[in-house]
């Protein structure tokens, strides 16, 4: 018998990092969004029929360390002083929820939260938009920004569409 891999819950996260090793800032970013003991897998941008949307809290109850984790990411990084990143993922919800959604992943330099937020949004209702020619029932955006400090030390940023089979 074959299993599909359908994910049944889904959480949003976010977080920033900064170290002097850029690998080291994308862990910390991890840690901050709380799925840094997990392998983590990105996935494109369907959000599947029938999806619950639970609180990050309740979405990493149902995980244990070292599972293989299904995520839609957005992630920049860079060591440039005083610079500003910004990631989001957006999700546009399906009118009939025996269809599926769309995740978008937006992220920028120079740009603030609230802008990426709502350019993923926009993406995300755009790509459900023109599937189905209807708007979304909603959308949501997560996003995140951070800026660099004087002294050039890496920083990521991250925004994650968390997925639970």
């Amino acid at each position: 018998m074959i299993t599909k891999l359908i994910p049944r819950k889904v959480f949003f996260t976010s977080g920033a990092g900064t170290h002097p090793e850029h690998l080291e800032s994308f862990e910390v970013a991890l840690r901050d969004a709380g799925i840094e003991k997990f392998n983590l897998v990105t996935v494109s941008s369907i959000l599947p029929p029938n999806c619950e949307v639970v609180s990050k809290e309740e979405g990493l109850k149902n995980l244990s360390p070292g599972e293989i984790v299904f995520c839609v990411m957005s992630r920049i990084s860079s060591n440039e002083p005083r610079r500003i990143l910004s990631a989001s993922v957006g999700c546009a919800f399906p009118q009939n929820v025996n269809k599926h959604g769309y995740i978008s992943e937006y992220h920028a330099y120079g740009e603030l939260a609230q802008d990426v937020g709502e350019h993923a949004e926009k993406l995300a209702r755009s790509m459900y938009s023109t599937w189905t020619n209807e708007a979304p029932l909603r959308t949501l955006s997560f996003p995140r920004s951070s800026s660099i400090g004087e002294q050039g030390d890496w920083m990521t940023v991250i925004s994650a569409a968390v997925f639970t089979i």
